[in-house]
């Protein structure tokens, strides 16, 4: 069985990643449709030559990086469980303490640290791509340091609900995943709510905005959408990353917007008024509980498939592979590599939901200011620092692109109906 499976799962990876590379680099650049041609959503109208060769070249490394990392992580946890490695984990994990969740601790921290050293490499020439291309500002030594954060908060959290969902096994025979889920609801607010205050300033220095006559102007514009902040918070993107982006996070009391030093730095006053309105969209429209109940639908349909898959595969294979119970911590590596196939496969869907609600808040932001000019300009810049794809391959689109690529977001706005009273507002208060 370990033969049969091994052999297929590399032949059917190597197969997909030459097919993948094909697509991405032998099938060539898709033409600019002619309805962007010479328009505001032209790459040749806001960058050079060089500047389309980069985002060319970028792009199709990340986006080659991203379609192999995702079934490499699955053939990591399939030859974990297929060649005994889980039942090791359990066992030291079993020798350490006599307390489950010691256990726990101790059998998550093995698997996190062998997964992490094996995807380290892919990590890493993602890393050294982004710096070759200068979209990084980091040092080795600053990007090390990110990843052993990103180990550490995480391997705390998933020891915490490691623990709590095998102990939900062990009580609930059938029904686990239901009430796993069940406890996942609360767990999804309370981090929304904590994000912004607790793990975002691990990675970054938070303060509030500098430029207090700009500050103004963006609670001006947070008045008018009604949202409940007294400040705006900079963050110091610029040692990191060249690139350009703003946000409004977290829930209640707790919500925050912030802007990077980067967009600071590089785009005018009026650009940056448009990005605040647009991520101050997202708040109006509740996109941000929309989206949290969008992703809890889906969390219940995967708690579920994933019970099913687990449970079926133990069935036909647990004798085997010496898993008698879903309950053993050694399937671990199975519930994560379904899940994972799970997530990625419904990544159309989440995409295309989140598409739907950038266009809405792209809309929101031009109704706001008035400012067709300043949205246009602040989006070309926003590709030319990050050297983003303009018009993506459609299989990148679907699974890849949470957002509306370039070219449609330019050339929606530059024909969108703006009604002559609001571009007379937006003339009065720049005269």
């Amino acid at each position: 069985m370990r033969k049969k499976w091994t052999l297929y799962a590399v032949l059917g990876y190597l197969l997909f990643a030459g097919g993948i590379y094909y697509y991405l680099y032998g099938m060539g650049t898709e033409p600019l449709p002619s309805i962007y041609k010479g328009t505001s959503a032209d790459p040749a109208g806001f960058l050079s030559g060089e500047e389309q060769e980069l985002s060319a070249e970028y792009s199709k490394v990340r986006n080659l990086l991203y379609f192999l990392s995702a079934p490499l992580e699955w053939l990591m946890y399939l030859f974990i469980v297929l060649f005994g490695l889980s039942r090791w984990f359990e066992k030291w994990a079993v020798q350490t303490a006599r307390f489950s969740f010691i256990q726990t601790a101790a059998y998550v921290f093995y698997l996190a640290l062998f997964t992490a050293v094996l995807t380290f490499p892919i990590q890493y020439i993602g890393f050294h791509f982004s710096k070759a291309y200068g979209i990084s500002a980091q040092t080795f030594a600053q990007w090390m340091r990110d990843e052993l954060i990103d180990f550490w908060i995480g391997y705390g959290i998933m020891t915490i609900l490691i623990f709590v969902l095998y102990g939900l096994m062990r009580k609930f025979k059938k029904k686990w995943w239901l009430a796993a889920w069940g406890l996942f609801v609360p767990y999804t607010v309370f981090m929304m709510y904590v994000q912004p205050v607790i793990i975002d300033p691990i990675y970054n220095d938070f303060y509030p905005l500098k430029d207090k006559e700009l500050e103004e102007e963006i609670l001006s514009l947070a008045e008018k959408a009604d949202i409940p902040s007294s400040h705006v918070f900079e963050v110091n993107m610029s040692d990191k990353t060249r690139a350009l982006n703003a946000y409004v996070t977290g829930i209640g009391s707790n919500a925050r917007i912030v802007l990077w030093d980067t967009m600071l730095s590089k785009l005018s006053k009026d650009e940056i008024l448009f990005v605040m309105a647009h991520e101050m969209a997202h708040y109006v429209k509740k996109h941000i509980y929309v989206g949290m109940i969008f992703y809890l639908l889906l969390a219940f349909f995967g708690f579920w498939l994933t019970a099913v898959l687990t449970e079926r595969f133990i069935g036909k294979y647990g004798r085997e592979l010496k898993m008698t119970k879903r309950s053993q911590l050694r399937t671990l590596p199975l519930l994560l590599m379904f899940i994972s196939l799970i997530g990625f496969a419904s990544s159309p869907l989440s995409n295309m939901v989140s598409r739907f609600e950038e266009k809405q808040s792209d809309a929101y932001a031009i109704e706001m200011t008035g400012d067709k000019e300043a949205a246009i300009s602040a989006f070309q810049k926003l590709a030319k620092e990050g050297l983003s794809e303009v018009k993506p391959p459609l299989l990148v689109k679907i699974f890849r692109y949470s957002h509306p690529s370039m070219a449609e977001r330019l050339y929606t706005i530059e024909t969108y109906p703006l009604d002559e009273s609001k571009k007379e507002e937006k003339d009065g208060k720049s005269t």
